[in-house]
């Protein structure tokens, strides 16, 4: 039987990419991320993030955003690469 990983947006490590599976984000957080491309699916490579982990910087696709530790977490992810 196949077994997926699930984890965070904010376990993903500095160059590391990753694939959305699910936005548990509500109301208009939830629609601000999807209009940037944070939606099932979607790969998402992790840019930067600060020292104490508390902002982060990802791209998806050529839109790069910077999210709160609070917001990455929110953002379900699997296949979790260097």
């Amino acid at each position: 039987m196949n077994t997926i990983t699930m984890n965070l947006l904010s376990a993903c490590v500095r160059g590391g990419t990753c694939t959305v599976v699910k936005n548990n984000a509500t109301g208009p957080l939830k629609q601000r991320l999807i209009s940037f491309g944070l939606m099932k699916g979607a790969e998402v490579k992790m840019l930067e993030c600060a020292l104490t982990k508390s902002t982060y910087e990802v791209k998806i696709g050529n839109v790069s955003i910077a999210l709160r530790k609070e917001e990455a977490e929110l953002i379900e992810v699997t296949d979790v690469r260097q």
